[in-house]
């Protein structure tokens, strides 16, 4: 990484070229009067850079370059490899990417090429190699993009069906071997020759579909590895490479994609105005976006766990998203919230899309910082005044660590399990649910959240990868997070199983959700009781499941200590004791008889299962109840509800403390001890803070 004076990088993606006037200077001073230190660019116009094949014109950039250098604004140089120009559409239609075999994509959009394909591999290259080749030794220049939210698709053309074939006969060998591991005498699919393995286009089986998925996922990384490896031949030892991921894209892995990158960056957007309220009152404007202050968190900690490190918010909400039809543009102060939720949580980049609204293209109504009439307005009067903050702050706010109460495990490959394999009706029965693995996940991050209990979130290959023998010391982790929920780990194989049991024998609390220990690593129901491998440490077994139509309210005869709205919803595992105490029961006529949560103690540590999807007030009290030491040991006493604290250790060791006011109402709150306030340290030691409307203080503990 850069060996520049290190800091919170705050900015914009800028596009010059889109501009419908000359107006370069203007904006840069625009940006360098707003505080901002870096830009994006680049990276969506292939077209611009090679106008036709094999004539390049690569200098127009050389102004945006210089003018950001001149002022202090470091840039991000992107590749272009996402937004295919026409030329090369025209000329080479072949390298159309197919999302049903046969059936090229028509042009107009973007990423819709076959990007496993030579012809489009050489072109990319090329165009790579100019556009690194020319700008790396430039001064501004601290990091690469390559591509742009990668994953979007699933490739049916014939050459990648035809690399697909081959991988599944070296990884089993003989059709007679894929015929058992995938069960395939089911509905006659067996296979007699390689050639009999049908394209996935009307696929049913989801032996077949996980194996399909897993494959398009590592054609991505393979895609950004090769990029990569071009760009590295020219970098810098101090520039860095990263590409931003859409953590929603369904043909990718992000642990994977982000081995060979220096660091995670990626690009949360989220619905604003009253969806920020905490808590959250009826139903919020989401669209595709997510919505509650939660899910910001949520957001952050998976751009953390990809490499278990600080990350770059490479793109987020400047002004309204989405699109014409999705205007919601944040209300004052909102700007700020998010921007220190990701701080709070490990973001070294807080990079705005994009500067300056377009006034023609799919993405007009896309608000950046300037509106259409390019005048600055309250987007960048309030972003300006969180560019004086973050240049205040100085060093102090990287190389953070953010507190963890609880671990969850993130497993990519039960995401796409369950998406073929749903847990809950989608629109008519025996169709998939992309979101099925994100429902069950959501559900305990968000109680973890409302319950004041801040997540790391663990990749299942993080905890143990088979493939590279990589473990963790279950023991030491049930030191460092001493509750670990494992909720919707459908796809799984023997030793991550094994380990979960060894992590709770040694110390830690694991909580089970729903669909957990379900199938193996080839999607296969498992044959041992459910949940497999763990039913005898949890000293509770179930055989049957069932859909709830109606939420069910539990009771409780144990240390539970149950909200008034606490629901299991949606799903109900018929969970039968045997060691296992009940800890909480269902209110049915039917279902009563089975319990909705049970507890065993398991070595030194215990395992809880949860047998249904609670909603957010019920996985609010269990994560309570597991947590009673973290509970114990808050600081900030009687916290109006709209109100949070999300602590860190920062790089040079002192307790930084990100203090949240999730609504209008103002409230003045107490300080555990004497702090300072991170923007004006020197004013005197504060006891008492005021937070007003959707405000954010950032506090620091005195040195000793």
């Amino acid at each position: 990484m850069s060996s520049r004076p290190r800091k919170v990088l705050f900015g914009a993606a800028y596009y010059h070229e889109y501009q419908p006037s000359p107006r370069l200077e203007q904006d840069l001073d625009l940006m360098a009067a707003a505080h901002m230190t870096v830009i994006r660019v680049g990276e969506s116009t292939w077209s611009q850079w090679e106008p036709e094949d094999g004539q390049f014109d690569l200098e127009w950039m050389a102004p945006v370059l210089d003018g950001a250098h001149a002022r202090g604004i470091s840039v991000i140089l992107g590749t272009p490899t996402y937004a295919v120009p026409m030329w090369l559409a025209r000329r080479y239609p072949e390298i159309a990417g197919e999302t049903r075999t046969g059936q090229p994509l028509g042009w107009g959009a973007r990423q819709e090429v076959d990007y496993t394909h030579p012809a489009f591999r050489f072109h990319a290259e090329r165009v790579i190699r100019k556009i690194v080749g020319r700008f790396a030794d430039h001064p501004a220049v601290i990091g690469y993009q390559v591509d742009n939210e990668p994953g979007l698709l699933a490739f049916h053309n014939r050459g990648v069906f035809q690399r697909f074939t081959d991988e599944l006969r070296h990884q089993y060998g003989t059709v007679e071997n894929l015929n058992r591991a995938w069960g395939l005498v089911y509905w006659s699919h067996q296979l007699s020759t390689w050639a009999d393995l049908w394209t996935p286009d009307n696929n049913a089986q989801p032996q077949y579909d996980l194996a399909w998925r897993r494959f398009q996922a590592r054609l991505t990384t393979e895609f950004l590895e090769w990029q990569t490896g071009i760009v590295r031949e020219y970098a810098t030892p101090e520039q860095f490479v990263t590409t931003c991921i859409a953590y929603d894209r369904p043909s990718q892995h992000d642990q994977d994609m982000t081995r060979s990158f220096d660091i995670t960056a990626g690009n949360p957007y989220y619905a604003m105005q009253e969806a920020f309220a905490v808590p959250q009152s009826g139903s919020s404007p989401r669209g595709w976006a997510t919505s509650g202050a939660w899910s910001l968190f949520q957001s952050a900690d998976r751009m953390y766990s990809s490499k278990q490190a600080p990350f770059l918010v490479t793109e987020t909400n400047a002004g309204a998203i989405g699109g014409s039809a999705m205007q919601y543009p944040a209300f004052d102060g909102q700007w700020r919230q998010a921007a220190y939720a990701f701080i709070s949580r490990g973001a070294e980049m807080i990079e705005y899309w994009h500067w300056a609204t377009n006034h023609y293209g799919t993405e007009t109504f896309w608000v950046g910082v300037l509106p259409h009439d390019q005048k600055p307005g309250r987007v960048y009067r309030e972003l300006s005044a969180l560019g004086a903050e973050l240049e205040a702050a100085g060093d102090a706010l990287v190389g953070i660590k953010p507190d963890a109460a609880i671990g969850m495990i993130y497993s990519n490959e039960s995401k796409w399990g369950l998406a073929g394999q749903p847990c809950f009706l989608a629109e008519a029965p025996m169709k998939g649910d992309e979101r099925s693995y994100q429902r069950i996940f959501e559900a305990f991050y968000h109680g973890s959240f409302q319950a004041g209990a801040p997540v790391r979130i663990l990749h299942d290959r993080q905890i143990v990868d088979s493939t590279s023998g990589a473990r963790l010391d279950p023991a030491q982790l049930a030191r460092e997070l001493p509750v670990l929920v494992a909720a919707g780990l459908y796809i799984a194989d023997n030793e991550l199983l094994d380990w979960l049991v060894a992590y709770a024998e040694a110390g830690g609390h694991l909580i089970l959700g729903m669909r957990t220990a379900y199938a193996d690593e080839e999607a296969r129901a498992r044959l041992e009781t459910k949940p497999a491998r763990l039913a005898d440490a949890a000293g509770v077994h179930y055989q049957e499941f069932s859909q709830l139509d109606v939420d069910l309210e539990l009771t409780s005869s144990t240390g539970l200590s149950l909200s008034t709205a606490s629901r299991g919803s949606r799903w109900l595992d018929y969970l039968e004791e045997d060691q296992a105490q009940v800890v909480a029961s269902y209110e049915h006529p039917e279902f009563g008889r089975y319990p909705a949560i049970t507890s065993n103690e398991a070595g030194e540590g215990r395992i809880t299962v949860v047998g249904t999807l609670p909603n957010v007030e019920l996985a609010a009290d269990v994560i309570r109840w597991a947590s009673p030491a973290w509970v114990r040991e808050q600081e900030w006493d009687e916290m109006p509800e709209s109100v949070t604290v999300h602590s860190a250790t920062g790089g040079d060791g002192r307790r930084i403390h990100f203090l949240h006011n999730w609504g209008r109402d103002p409230h003045t709150l107490a300080t555990p001890r004497a702090m300072d306030d991170l923007f004006d340290a020197g004013q005197a030691k504060l006891e008492k803070i005021e937070l007003g409307p959707w405000d954010v203080r950032v506090l620091v503990e005195p040195t000793p």
